[in-house]
């Protein structure tokens, strides 16, 4: 069984002053890695691989976007593999999106598009998302770190911002009680992601949080380019916290996926009650506003060139509709967009199968993506790290794959 990860993120909910002291200490109590090997001035091994990017946005697809329906429509396959929607051209000559994402196939000529994510392992939610979050799985009972966990470790804090940031919420059910590879495991407390407390304008937050969360001072027209629900405001602000500071930030469109429309659209009213159907109007519009909004704001403000922009689900859906209008799991083969931090924009790697079913050109396992993650932040993914019990093993079980060595 997969080892459940439900401890408490810190000990109260907000960062207390003296945490925020703690984050401001983290970089300069590691001027060393435990080796020995002595950090640069941003907290990078010194003569490590060169970083191309200073910050990460993870946007997590939470529940597995369909791919066909999304980012690799299949126009020419029977009506039950194709799906209901329509393909749409995109900003790179002969690259089809479904009509689903608008906006984001206007902008793909900034973007690396990844069609070849694959992974043989259980396709359950949790799993995946470990895979995707973690670059590795639960072993022995042992919890690996996240992505932005270690991050933290080897990184360290820069202004004194929490490195690590879940918006807007840690993920609940998904219908196991496992980990699902947003937490520090055996790195422990001091490598916590930190999430923002329900009330902002506590006492115990620190200011230059508190400041960077407050998306309301944005001017009202910006606002509404990322749109004012949940998903645009976390994205927001996760713009704002790179921009003072954070190294790493994942912004869960979805918490949970259990009883509601998310991504997860097997068309069970009791537990995944979404079809195909329902992203046409309630899931894909505020992906592709508030993603959209993400990119052209931090190019607007010279940010994107340093910050590495991830948009990924934790698998796709099968490449047949189900009886009931939705797809269900399928780890064979999906999509993810990536910007920003030195991707080089207007590039499709990979692709899928006339299907949807498997990779038929580059096929990239979801641990070289983690890898190719750390690689643009200056870590080397075959970096040693030891174990709790003795050991040591890579940070990443994956090289970053030649197809995409010009984006680590």
């Amino acid at each position: 069984m997969v080892a459940p990860d439900s401890r408490p993120l810190l000990p109260d909910d907000g960062v207390s002053r003296r945490d925020f002291l703690r984050f401001g200490s983290l970089g300069a109590a590691r001027l060393t890695k435990p080796d020995g090997s002595p950090l640069d001035s941003e907290g990078r091994v010194a003569g490590s691989h060169p970083a191309s990017a200073r910050s990460v946005i993870l946007l997590l697809q939470t529940g597995g976007a369909s791919h066909l329906d999304t980012w690799d429509p299949k126009p020419l396959a029977p009506a039950e593999i194709r799906g209901p929607f329509r393909p749409i051209a995109t900003a790179l000559p002969g690259v089809q999106f479904a009509e689903t994402l608008p906006g984001l196939a206007t902008r793909l000529g900034r973007c690396t598009l990844l069609r070849s994510l694959h992974h043989d392992l259980a396709p359950l939610h949790e799993t995946s998302q470990q895979l995707l979050q973690a670059g590795r799985v639960v072993r022995r009972g042992v919890v690996p770190p996240s992505l932005g966990s270690l991050a933290t470790h080897l990184l360290g804090s820069r202004r004194q911002m929490p490195p690590y940031v879940v918006l807007p919420r840690l993920l609940g059910p998904m219908g196991l009680a496992a980990c699902q590879g947003q937490r520090a495991g055996w790195l422990g407390s001091a490598c916590e992601p930190w999430s923002p407390p329900a009330d902002l304008h506590s006492p115990d937050l620190a200011p230059a949080l508190r400041e960077a969360l407050a998306v309301e001072r944005e001017p009202l027209p910006l606002q509404q380019q990322y749109g004012t629900g949940e998903l645009g405001r976390a994205c927001l602000a996760a713009r704002r916290l790179v921009e003072a500071g954070t190294r790493f930030v994942i912004v869960n469109m979805y918490d949970q996926t259990v009883g509601r429309v998310t991504w997860d659209c097997h068309g069970c009213p009791e537990w995944a009650p979404a079809t195909v159907y329902d992203y046409r109007h309630t899931v894909c519009p505020p992906f592709d506003r508030a993603l959209s909004a993400l990119l052209d704001d931090l190019a607007d403000r010279g940010l994107l060139g340093e910050t590495l922009v991830v948009a990924a689900g934790e698998f796709g859906r099968t490449p047949r509709l189900n009886d009931k209008g939705g797809r269900d799991h399928w780890t064979g083969v999906w999509s993810a967009l990536l910007a920003g931090g030195g991707v080089p924009g207007g590039c499709v790697i990979g692709a899928s199968d006339s299907r949807g079913a498997v990779p038929a050109e580059s096929p990239i396992s979801v641990p070289a993506l983690a890898a190719t993650v750390l690689g643009s932040l200056g870590l080397d993914p075959q970096q040693s790290l030891d174990l709790p019990e003795g050991g040591h093993i890579p940070l990443v079980e994956a090289a970053v794959p030649e197809s995409l060595l010009s984006l680590a």
